[in-house]
């Protein structure tokens, strides 16, 4: 490696598809080009580029592969990696100690910057202590249990007993707190670095102050993720609620729940003490729950969530919490007419809202959106071109992976120049429901307004043999695509395993693979992925008349 090379973007034209960005990327190794990083969607090729390296030969490298060589630009070199010295605490320090922090110190500290993340409170941020972790964990065992009193094979006998929901919520801490020491705690020291407890808090533009401690660093990443919000409903403050925190720590499944949201988070822990035996009540605005998924699907996990005990009222406005004599009620208007229903707990589910409250970003020339998030540019700059932000304190997505990344790019781009932009391509979302909702791209509506000329297939599972195998045909996978083209636009499933599923069609997105090719892949029988080359085969033929494996 030259270590003189500067960073460079050649601009490509004519590239299509990943095999277009392995010729451009062999063609300008071949030229001596270091490093190189092809994206075809974008046009650019990223790469050093050594002293003594002429550009009509990394032009002509290009050409030689038939592609368009266009404008060729250097880029910032970034900050020199040596040891912070001078008047410089750190190269990098972060504010926050969750996912997208230790992305971020990570990739610094592998790069050779000294680095330092702020906390005030726990190691690991959402996912490993309050969010993914803990919830899934006590998902699965919800799942277990519905499943031994409500399975649909013949000549079985199970049966479930009440549950131990103390017991369950001891175990669920058990697996965090391993989780959370081997994940991130222990990463302090593989990687060495700093770990400085308490609150940061931006005294101007350039200093960050952590409980009277002056801190100065070369650039800054804000990482302080996202918190449970409730709605301004009269009397909820007072009477009382979970959120998706406090819910997880309940010691006894409370009789009847009222879940206020019908989301992701409501969805997956109002199903969760449904299985474990409450009476479920979810109660949304919107006209469906899960209101960002393909309606089909929103519809197919109602029934669903029907059948198993759950009322559900969309289209609802709740007015009003009051405290009974041993219950809450819970006012609602839907239509013209009002419901009054009573629970023993209310769970609110309806968002979560940026932690920036007390971290002084005003006085760092850092502009916020309204509703509190950091308001940054494709390369999670923040109008205070030292500082950068990184995951839910965004308003980004709000998913680990997509935390990590952006923890990852913003340390790219403040300390290493890379001008690495944001891509969300095919980004894949799942709602741990049972049945599970997964999705990646575009919904129909999304790609309607996109421009596209849409055509879509919906599949329904009783077409798939491994839903057929497991009595168990509750659910659907639709497809979207470019009338055009056929390019995969956009894929939606309600089934069992589809967080796993979806990962083919986030692949065939992102490499703008077709629904003709997708259907024409290997895909192995009496898998749920088979759902997808059958939902492909759907759009030029059908499917139940085909026999199995049928090309």
């Amino acid at each position: 490696m030259d270590m003189n090379a500067r960073p460079a973007v050649l601009e490509v034209g004519g590239m299509t598809c990943e095999d277009c960005a392995h010729h451009v990327t062999a063609a300008l190794e071949s030229a001596g080009a270091q490093e190189v990083s092809v994206i075809w969607r974008t046009g650019e090729a990223h790469f050093s580029w050594p002293e003594g390296v002429a550009e009509e030969a990394l032009r002509s490298a290009v050409e030689g592969t038939g592609y368009r060589p266009g404008t060729l630009r250097l880029l910032d070199a970034g900050i020199p990696n040596e040891r912070t010295g001078g008047s410089y605490d750190y190269d990098l320090v972060v504010v926050g100690a969750g996912s997208a922090a230790f992305a971020a110190g990570i990739k610094a500290t592998e790069a050779g910057y000294s680095v330092a993340l702020v906390e005030h409170s726990t190691l690991g941020g959402t996912c490993v202590n309050v969010g993914c972790v803990p919830s899934k964990a006590l998902l699965r065992a919800g799942e277990l249990a519905w499943a031994a009193a409500h399975h649909p094979f013949a000549g079985l006998s199970t049966s479930s007993g009440p549950v131990d929901l103390q017991a369950l919520v001891a175990q669920k801490d058990e697996l965090v707190g391993d989780l959370r020491q081997m994940k991130y705690a222990d990463l302090v020291d593989d990687y060495g670095f700093a770990v400085i407890t308490g609150h940061g808090r931006f005294r101007d533009p350039d200093v960050l102050e952590v409980d009277g401690r002056s801190i100065r660093a070369r650039a800054y990443v804000v990482a302080t993720g996202a918190s449970p919000a409730a709605p301004p409903i009269p009397g909820l403050a007072e009477v009382g609620y979970l959120t998706s925190t406090s819910a997880l720590e309940l010691s006894k499944v409370p009789k009847r729940l009222i879940v206020i949201g019908a989301n992701a988070v409501g969805l997956e822990l109002g199903q969760f003490f449904l299985h474990v035996g409450a009476e479920v009540t979810f109660v949304d605005v919107a006209e469906r729950i899960a209101p960002f998924e393909e309606p089909e699907i929103s519809q197919a996990l109602a029934s669903v969530l029907a059948a198993q005990g759950a009322d559900i009222h969309t289209g609802a406005q709740v007015r009003g919490v009051r405290r009974g004599k041993d219950h809450v009620e819970v006012t609602v208007s839907v239509g013209e007419g009002e419901l009054v229903l009573a629970c023993d707990e209310i769970l609110v589910a309806t968002g979560r809202r940026p932690n920036t409250d007390g971290l002084g970003l005003e006085a760092a020339g850092v502009a916020l959106d309204g509703r509190g998030a950091l308001i940054v540019d494709d390369e999670l700059r923040t109008a205070n071109p030292r500082i950068f932000g990184a995951g839910d304190v965004t308003g980004a997505p709000q998913f680990v992976y997509v935390s990590a990344y952006e923890g990852a790019l913003a340390v790219d781009n403040a300390l290493l120049g890379a001008r690495r932009k944001l891509d969300f391509t095919g980004l894949p979302r799942v709602t741990f429901t049972a049945p599970q909702i997964a999705s990646a791209g575009l919904t129909e509506a999304q790609a309607a307004a996109a421009g596209y000329d849409v055509e879509t297939s919906v599949l329904a599972l009783k077409a798939v043999p491994r839903a057929l195998v497991n009595h168990d045909t509750a659910g659907l996978v639709k497809l979207v695509a470019d009338a055009g083209t056929g390019r995969l636009l956009g894929a939606s499933m309600l089934a069992e395993g589809a967080g796993d599923v979806i990962q083919t069609a986030v692949l065939a997105i992102r490499h703008g693979i077709t629904t003709a090719e997708l259907a024409a892949t290997f895909h192995p029988y009496l898998t749920m992925v088979e759902a997808l080359k059958l939902a492909a085969q759907t759009f030029t033929r059908d499917v139940e008349k085909l026999s199995c494996c049928a090309a």
